[in-house]
């Protein structure tokens, strides 16, 4: 390898808005993510390269990789491989072939999580805090200071609550498996069935709570758990949103950004 690699953990839409700027600005991209994972915006999230084996965003692609070896050529030929590899275990590997030069954090679980032994970290939103688990922290919360970098404080804390109106996210009724009734991008009214949750005892319908276009929607045969995300609604109507990537992941992929930059002047 010729120059750095700035790992990305997690690839779900967020993840893959900041691995896509960082990857337009020149830098070797390499991401890690769960066995399944429960990305609801895939239509713009690396993560379906872990189901399909490879995935575009915006033109880049990103290729299903099963060891730090086997993703090399990847990032030679210009993509971004996304390993299994939740527990960051490539990082203690003595025979790891390339050089990670910093771990972008894009998990958002929005919780204290411990250090991980790289030498830069940078951290997105509530849970990390300069000094203690990562070097830098970007602003993840909508407003005047999205996208910021902090060294000297932890970002806003967590409210609980999803951006704009929160009737457009679309929870699960009860723990069981997905099915969908529509697609991403499909137009919907408010009261319209969007899917379907069977579980043990029983099936339940999931309504949308107001009308627009279906910008995300679980994988069919998802297990999922009551009240977790299973889908997304967008109130403008516009369905080439669903295929790009939000001004909010641009923004903090902007902020990471900065910090590996000013950290290198």
């Amino acid at each position: 390898m010729d120059r750095p690699v700035v790992l990305v953990r997690g690839a779900g839409d967020l993840a893959s808005g900041v691995a896509l700027r960082l990857y337009r600005a020149g830098v070797y991209v390499l991401m890690t993510e769960i066995a399944a994972p429960l990305a609801v915006r895939r239509t713009v999230s690396f993560s379906e390269a872990v189901y399909e084996g490879w995935t575009q965003v915006e033109g880049i692609t990103a290729r299903f990789s099963r060891s730090p070896e086997a993703a090399v050529p990847f990032l030679v030929s210009g993509e971004i491989p996304v390993l299994v590899d939740p527990e960051l275990t490539l990082l203690q590997s003595e025979t790891i072939p390339m050089q990670v030069s910093a771990v972008v954090d894009a998990r958002l679980l929005k919780k204290t999580v411990p250090p991980v032994p790289v030498e830069f970290v940078i951290g997105l939103g509530p849970g990390f805090i300069p000094g203690m688990n990562c070097d830098a922290v970007v602003e993840t919360m909508r407003g005047h200071t999205l996208g910021r970098v902090y060294r000297d404080r932890p970002a806003l804390g967590d409210t609980g609550l999803p951006d704009g109106n929160p009737a457009r996210v679309l929870r699960s009724p009860l723990d069981g498996v997905i099915i969908p009734s529509c697609s991403i991008a499909d137009q919907v009214e408010e009261g319209d069935v969007v899917a379907m949750v069977k579980g043990i005892e029983e099936t339940a319908s999931v309504r949308a709570a107001v009308s627009g276009v279906v910008r995300g929607m679980l994988r069919e045969g998802t297990q999922v758990g009551k009240g977790l995300k299973i889908g997304d609604i967008d109130e403008r109507g516009d369905p080439s949103y669903c295929f790009l990537v939000s001004d909010k992941s641009l923004a903090i992929g902007g902020g990471v950004l900065e910090a590996i930059l000013s950290r290198q002047k």
